[in-house]
């Protein structure tokens, strides 16, 4: 795989010259930990301090540890492992907020509308509405298959690295993102039901 091979060769670079490796470590993982921050957080300003500090942290850490542990990282998983850490102390004794599904640029893991009816005002409309309903039904998820839902389904980590970012096994992870599904499935039928009423 290009990705692993792409990490591999960050990792190398990481662990040889930490400060003139660790832009490009920003530059390709900023945008993924700030959409995974503000599904998190739900507040953009919040999002994007949880991600510097998380930055801030994550480079202590590499100027700190051994070059062979550097080269052995699980680089993604750790550093959303990382920014999960940052957020959650920062949200401690705090309800979440809304969560949104839309990247910094607009960008959305739900699939888009088809090209000639994405183009009508009603389609967008009901499109952003849909969002909208997704987001405010993904907050009201316990905070433990909210984490295991965004990071399998919204930022796209498998089990293995979703369990390692969250410090749980791979089968307590996989049943987390199951019964959050079946949540979020149960609470949209209720809406369903409620509208038709």
């Amino acid at each position: 795989m290009q990705g692993d091979s792409q990490r591999e060769d960050l990792r190398q670079e990481l662990a040889a010259d930490l400060n003139g490796a660790f832009e490009r470590l920003v530059l390709e993982y900023q945008d993924r930990l700030y959409r995974f921050a503000l599904s998190y957080t739900g507040d953009p300003r919040d999002a994007e301090e949880v991600v510097q500090d998380a930055l801030i942290r994550a480079y202590g850490a590499l100027g700190r540890y051994e070059p062979t542990r550097v080269r052995e990282l699980a680089l993604r998983a750790w550093l959303y492992r990382i920014t999960l850490n940052v957020a959650r102390n920062r949200a401690r004794g705090v309800r979440p907020r809304l969560v949104p599904l839309e990247g910094p640029d607009g960008d959305t893991a739900l699939p888009e509308p088809e090209a000639d009816s994405a183009e009508r005002p009603d389609s967008v409309y009901e499109g952003a509405e849909r969002r909208r309903e997704l987001d405010a039904l993904l907050a009201g998820l316990p905070a433990r298959y909210r984490e295991a839902v965004v990071l399998r389904h919204v930022e796209g980590l498998a089990y293995e690295e979703a369990a390692e970012v969250l410090g749980r096994k791979v089968g307590t992870v996989k049943s987390d993102v199951h019964r959050g599904l079946r949540l979020l499935r149960d609470a949209i039928g209720d809406r369903r039901t409620d509208e038709v009423i």
